[in-house]
């Protein structure tokens, strides 16, 4: 029973842990699915909803051998109608390591695939002209580092707002992010360059599916919603999408000197760069004794020998290679590079400032109201399982804080603050919300609505109007009819922002979502998304300080030691936009002097 509780919520992590992928497949070719791709004929088949689905059409070549490691190229071409019933494979990824999900690596290194879903057409009714549909295309989160496009499927959305769904693949991890000079390509960032590869397929194949090329809107969640940021920044990416939704996003970004530098180096790297990694390599397969040797012997590689041997390591050793995991799967790793050709240098904030610093277009961004929820929920230092399967908080008032505090300093970086700089910048049309459902039942004594409320990535089947499959149960609620119709309505906000820019009042006549204002500190700001005993849905302006969060932290008495004062600090700096420790030296220097940022956890201190 209890990996039953957890098996739901790791499920809804980012949308992606895929500990129980979804094995669907399209059950027969059907004829009327025929199209005509760039790269050879395709057919698919009838999907759920009344829709057409077309699964693991590539997009890119495999990035394999001299291709790893390098911006992606165009797909080899086929004359026959090739079947796409199938999704392709995951890229390379760690297992979750929960409800008995284990074992070796999974996935494959040939994974640039994509999957789309339309409303039914024949092909001779399949839109031309004025008559296309908005594209709407889905980047699965993950930490960049694990995820599958596959988890999702686009066909509700597909059918009940006429709009085009593809779902993508892109690499993760360090087959996603990986910069060293000994590679030709010094970027690192090739993660993001699949997802342009992705965006340009779009452009170039809508059509046959009945889709608009110049009408696309990017949206994604969690990772996802990370990676939307960076496309609005990456001057590759322009002009090949319309519109984005940044769904639970942050500003994390690394730079190329600490993704690669040594770890001790006079310039410290990441603990697990490039050339920390490929010290590993070299002792890990007994070339080098230690890591010691191991950097004389890196020094006198030459770079094409360096790249080579980097190249022959399979993704299992490559991943394995790298130390102290974010847990769930999730690798300790430097991505999305500001490497000044990819991805801008400096304060990304600062450019979403100013009318030449990104892409501008409409923009709608948002966080949950209870993010951190589901991490807390999973962490066992936070929740004890009582006989092994009743989950209660060890301590409620912590845990209620901690989600707080966490929750809040999300909303302030991933949304208040990037909002607050793209009208800054003169882009009018920004839209914010905040996503506070909380309905699910008590189950077996644990309150769902309490423990995980409105947690990270919750807001996901209701994007998609999908409540089925292993994640049901979360969703169990004494009010199913308030949850569709909240489910409903955001599908319509969401399709009409794809459709005109703006979510306006929906397909219908819901309340208005008014774009973001910095007119006054009164001005409406998002839209709330709740059910109506909690209010419903209504415009609020209230935004998050750094200032006032932490002085709240500061001043709560239920952090009785200083120890747990700063690690609700660490905790959260850790969501820094920019630089965690610079963030954790600006908040918690007058009362963490005993608590370095580095050395978390702090065992043995009071």
């Amino acid at each position: 029973m209890r990996s039953f509780f957890i098996a739901w919520c790791t499920l809804l992590l980012a949308g992606c842990l895929n500990a129980r992928p979804k094995l669907w497949s399209v059950p027969q070719a059907a004829d009327d699915t025929v199209r005509q791709t760039t790269s050879g004929p395709v057919v698919g088949g009838p999907g759920h909803f009344g829709s057409h689905v077309w699964l693991g059409i590539p997009f890119a070549a495999p990035p394999v051998g001299e291709l790893r490691w390098q911006p992606p190229r165009p797909p080899v071409s086929w004359q026959s109608p090739r079947q796409v019933l199938t999704y392709g494979a995951m890229c390379p990824q760690l297992p979750s390591g929960i409800g008995g999900d284990t074992g070796a690596v999974r996935g494959d290194e040939d994974c640039l695939t994509l999957n789309v879903f339309a409303p039914a057409f024949a092909p001779t009714t399949v839109p031309k002209a004025e008559q296309r549909l908005p594209v709407m295309v889905w980047i699965h989160g993950g930490g960049n580092s694990m995820g599958s496009a596959n988890t999702y499927d686009g066909a509700h959305l597909a059918t009940s707002q006429q709009v085009l769904v593809v779902t993508t693949q892109y690499r993760l991890g360090p087959l996603g992010w990986f910069a060293h000079d000994a590679l030709e390509q010094a970027s690192g960032n090739f993660g993001t360059l699949d997802l342009v590869a992705a965006l340009q397929w779009v452009h170039d194949n809508a059509e046959a599916f009945g889709g608009d090329p110049g009408n696309v809107t990017i949206f994604g969640e969690s990772a996802g919603g990370f990676d939307v940021f960076t496309l609005l920044l990456a001057p590759q990416a322009k002009g090949l999408f319309h519109r984005a939704i940044a769904q639970s996003g942050l500003l994390l970004h690394e730079t190329p000197a600490h993704a690669q530098n040594w770890a001790d180096g006079p310039a410290p790297g990441h603990h697990n760069s490039s050339n920390e990694v490929a010290a590993r390599l070299l002792v890990r397969d007994g070339t080098a004794k230690d890591r010691a040797a191991a950097q004389a012997m890196l020094g006198a590689m030459g770079r094409p020998a360096l790249a080579a041997y980097l190249r022959s390591k399979s993704p299992a050793e490559l991943i394995a290679s790298y130390e102290g995991g974010r847990g769930l799967g999730m690798l300790d790793a430097p991505l999305l590079l500001a490497d000044g050709v990819v991805l801008p240098t400096g304060d990304w904030l600062e450019h979403f400032a100013r009318a030449d610093g990104w892409n501008q277009v409409p923009v709608m961004l948002g966080t949950n109201k209870e993010e951190m929820k589901l991490f807390l929920f999973l962490d066992p230092n936070r929740v004890h399982w009582r006989f092994g399967l009743l989950p209660r908080a060890v301590d409620e008032g912590l845990y209620e804080l901690a989600a707080s505090a966490g929750s809040r300093f999300w909303k302030l970086n991933g949304a208040d603050l990037p909002a607050a700089a793209m009208v800054r910048s003169g882009q009018p049309d920004i839209y914010g919300y905040r996503f506070d459902w909380r309905d699910q039942k008590t189950t077996f004594g644990t309150d769902l609505g309490k423990m995980v409320g409105a947690a990270h990535s919750i807001e996901i089947p209701f994007v998609f109007g999908d409540f089925g499959g292993p994640m049901a149960r979360l969703f169990e609620t004494d009010q199913p009819e308030a949850r569709e119709r909240l489910s409903t309505q955001m599908m319509s906000y969401w399709g009409q922002f794809a459709h005109h820019g703006r979510p306006g009042r929906g397909a219908g006549d819901l309340p208005e979502w008014a774009p973001w204002s910095e007119a006054s500190p009164d001005a409406a700001r998002y839209l709330v998304l709740d059910t109506p005993a909690r209010g419903g849905l209504r415009m609020s302006n209230q935004t998050e300080t750094l200032e006032r969060i932490v002085a709240d932290v500061k001043s709560d008495a239920r952090l009785t030691t200083p120890k747990a004062r700063c690690t609700m600090l660490h905790d959260f700096a850790a969501l820094s936009r920019v630089d965690a420790r610079a963030t954790y030296a600006r908040v918690a220097s007058d009362v963490c002097g005993a608590f370095a940022y580095d050395a978390y956890p702090w065992v043995d201190a009071k």
